[in-house]
């Protein structure tokens, strides 16, 4: 069997060669996206930056620690807390004590991220003076980096300024340095310091103040600002390359498949002789096995070390596309060759006992019948596994709309809900090819009619080479239907709560500080004016899950009621007061008049009562308190109502004077709204593009595969069609049209996959009370099947083209 199988893969090195390119395609993805998470999940932590030459750094509580029956949980505060005064009167006793501040800066013609420190800290990372001098009295400052020079003077969002000196760019942060006493006015707060002193004695200096850290050698990378960013972006990359691997796995899984399925299937002829030779059942499939085994590990070996050369692309595209940090790079790590090579070669033997069972079952005589006219082709298998799948499919909906429709929303569940109906579609598609040939029957002439009827006479094959076609457009159109939905969910939630004629909004990470926030307050023909902070509060849940809610703290309820329509399932804004919380429906505990304890913003502890409960939403509704269960949370946003007959832009006019050159915008209800537009988060827009790439591109591979296989078995009859009088430009009519027709089927299944998909999201949404306009993503969609369409049309005309040179009696008298 094994000599045998070794002289088919000489012979037929064609069909093979398609099979090959295809598996080693699917390792080659799979190694990619494997080595990419293992490095994401594995990165090696970065070293300080800000305070590499740093003794010791002390930082104050900046994590919330709640005790639970399984243990200690924590989350990062939203408003750190300061080290205690004594604590720092405690460490002044045993060396010199260096506050560190850090603000953000906005100056004409500057980078967009400047960021502020005093002047005295720029020696821990260190930064050398390479041009001018240090900064000596309050309208002086020392840049990074080349953008300005010495004698230059900036107006920015914190007054004029000198600039007097420039330190090298240090690739991490561009820096603005002020005065130590400057510094201080503009940020009073410092939440860490720098301690010249023993580590040991710093550590016995605050070991009574809770939440306090001492941080000393790599931990001082904590203290950096892009620590935290640094963790979400890793955090986000393994999501990112663990569904891109999933959807990866799925698409390689089922296209593989699909090709060795095909591949087996156009061998039937010679099944059937093998069998009239003396060939058992099961020495024809132990045959295909054998070159199915020898494919599998040439291929996964071949995919293997393609994914090794295709990872540090993916990891360079990441870091240029700002989804990972600038040191993301792809570390050594062996499992996902393993997990890969494996996956390949199990692949490649399941695609090939599937395909060949019913072909090393059947007797002789009926195998070599079922070569020239395809029968039953839906078995008994096919009807079980793809009513199964869909029954699956529309069960679990059914139960996620009943239980928990915000599931539906998810990420991971509008990712991986598709594949259940793909398969079920691939499973089940022979059932509708027929149907779905009306349309080319209505061409003119006889090429219709035999479009029609070879698609009929050969269900399986249609089906099959529609299968890549289906999963692309299927994902397309139920990966970006659903982050649409959600972005114009979002869209309609914000329409519907704003009330607000003007919104005033703070400078990104900045906020108004309380003399600002009266002048707002007293500008006149305002109606209704409402401070709002942007904070957190922590929950515990089931006992044991610490959860994390945005909120919106508002000093008047009143106001908030004006200028805010929130969606209320039940209480009254106005019944909210310092002792108590409007919670939404997501919270375990969302009763009205229910006591819930809750942790701040800056980690204090509350019991508050549920004054209102809000719709769940999309999940971004969030939860309300009062400016006093906000300590630290500045002002960053004001919504206004113009009083009745007041000028709407003379209001607008006196509330940019009163915020004042800081950089704040005031806006209509329309410009806010368009400028606050939810749009699809980089890293899940990513990761959307990198699924469709991957399946579009396996998409065009399989086209191209299954057509050249399938070339040499189309010239006879090519070749009849010649004889009986066609014009090589009908042929190609009928190659093209028949091309045309697989990605016509595949497309509309994967259109109906998709509009069940988006139908399930749409339900989910209203019964979340949102009520978005449905829509497809038409233009993706239709890009996606032009391109399918294109690759289609072009790789059966080529070969047919070329077959066409010969007479027409060479391959029409050729033996198979």
């Amino acid at each position: 069997m094994l000599t045998l199988a070794l002289q088919t893969l000489r012979t037929r090195w064609i069909t093979f060669t398609g099979s090959f390119v295809a598996l080693s395609l699917g390792v080659a993805l799979l190694t990619v996206t494997g080595l990419a998470l293992a490095s994401s999940s594995d990165a090696p932590a970065r070293a300080p930056q800000r305070f590499a030459d740093a003794p010791v750094v002390v930082r104050g509580p900046d994590t919330l620690r709640v005790s639970t029956p399984n243990g200690d949980r924590t989350k990062p505060l939203a408003q750190p807390r300061a080290v205690p005064a004594g604590t720092v009167a405690r460490l002044r006793h045993l060396g010199r004590v260096v506050e560190d501040r850090s603000f953000p800066v906005r100056a004409e013609g500057g980078p967009g991220d400047l960021v502020g420190h005093p002047w005295s800290t720029a020696a821990f990372a260190p930064y050398r003076i390479d041009a001018g001098r240090a900064p000596r009295a309050d309208g002086e400052v020392v840049v990074s980096g080349s953008w300005a020079a010495p004698g230059e003077r900036l107006r920015t969002d914190r007054g004029a300024v000198q600039v007097v000196g420039t330190v090298p760019d240090r690739g991490f942060e561009n820096a603005v340095f002020y005065t130590d006493a400057r510094a201080a006015r503009l940020s009073p707060v410092s939440l860490q310091l720098v301690v010249d002193a023993d580590p040991d004695a710093v550590r016995d200096a605050v070991r009574d103040s809770a939440g306090v850290r001492v941080l000393t050698g790599g931990d001082r990378r904590y203290a950096d600002a892009g620590s935290e960013r640094d963790r979400e972006a890793t955090t986000a990359l393994n999501a990112l390359f663990g569904t891109a691997g999933g959807v990866c796995a799925f698409v390689s899984v089922f296209v593989v498949a699909s090709t060795f399925a095909f591949a087996v299937a156009q061998r039937r002829r010679e099944f059937g002789l093998l069998r009239t030779a003396g060939a058992t059942p099961g020495q024809v499939r132990r045959t295909v096995l054998a070159e199915g085994a020898a494919v599998g590990v040439l291929a996964s070996a071949a995919g293997c070390l393609l994914g090794s050369y295709g990872a540090p692309h993916l990891a360079a595209w990441v870091v240029d596309e700002g989804l990972a940090p600038a040191w993301f790079t792809i570390g050594a790590h062996a499992w996902p060759y393993h997990l890969a090579f494996w996956t390949g070669l199990l692949v490649a033997l399941c695609g090939v006992v599937t395909a060949s069972w019913r072909a090393g079952r059947t007797a002789p005589a009926q195998a070599l019948r079922e070569a020239s006219a395809e029968t039953g082709a839906m078995t008994r298998g096919r009807w079980l596994w793809g009513g199964g799948l869909l029954l699956a499919a529309l069960v679990t909906l059914a139960f996620a709309l009943a239980g928990d429709p915000a599931d539906l929303l998810h990420r991971k569940t509008y990712v991986s809900r598709p594949m259940l109906l793909i398969s079920a579609a691939a499973l089940l598609a022979p059932v509708v090819v027929r149907p779905l040939t009306w349309l080319p029957a209505r061409l003119p002439g006889a090429t219709g009619m035999l479009v029609r009827e070879n698609a009929a006479a050969g269900t399986r094959r249609t089906a099959a080479l529609a299968a890549p076609v289906l999963v692309t457009v299927a994902l397309a159109g139920s990966l970006l239907g659903a982050t649409a939905t959600l972005d114009e969910a979002g869209a309609t939630e914000a329409r519907e709560r704003t009330a607000a004629d003007l919104v005033v909004t703070a400078p990104d990470g900045t906020g108004f500080d309380a003399a600002t926030v009266d002048r707002l307050r007293a500008v006149p023909g305002a109606a209704a004016v409402s401070p709002v902070a942007s904070t957190a509060v922590y929950v515990l849940e089931e006992g044991v899950a610490l959860i994390r809610s945005d909120a919106h703290a508002v000093a008047d309820p009143a106001a908030l009621a004006a200028t805010t329509r929130l969606p209320l399932a039940a209480g009254s804004v106005t019944a909210l007061d310092d002792g108590s919380i409007v919670v939404n429906e997501e919270w375990e505990r969302h009763t009205v008049g229910d006591r819930v304890r809750v942790w701040l913003g800056d980690g204090t502890e509350r019991t508050l009562r549920i004054a209102a409960v809000m719709t769940t939403g999309t999940g971004d509704n969030g939860v309300y308190v009062t400016s006093a269960n906000a300590p630290g949370a500045a002002v960053d946003r004001v919504d206004v109502t113009v009083a009745d007959g007041a000028d709407e832009g003379a209001v607008a006019r006196a509330l940019r004077g009163a915020a004042g050159p800081g950089g704040a915008l005031v806006r209509d209800r329309d410009a806010w709204l368009a400028a606050t537009h939810p749009r699809t988060e980089a890293t899940t827009r990513a990761g959307v593009f990198l699924v469709l790439g991957i399946a579009l591109l396996y998409t065009g591979v399989f086209l191209v595969n299954t057509t050249v296989m399938s070339a040499s078995g189309r010239a006879r009859d090519l070749a009849a069609l010649r004889l009986a009088g066609a014009t090589r430009w009908q042929v190609l009519r009928l190659t093209g049209a028949e091309s045309l027709t697989v990605v016509t089927v595949g497309a509309l299944l994967g259109l109906a996959v998709a509009a069940l998909n988006l139908t399930g999201m749409w339900a989910a949404l209203r019964l979340l009370s949102v009520h978005p306009t449905p829509g497809l993503p038409w233009a993706p969609l239709a890009a996606v099947a032009g391109i399918c369409a294109a690759v289609a049309t072009t790789a059966s005309l080529l070969p047919t083209a070329l077959s066409l040179r010969r007479r027409p009696t060479e391959p029409a008298g050729t033996r198979e």
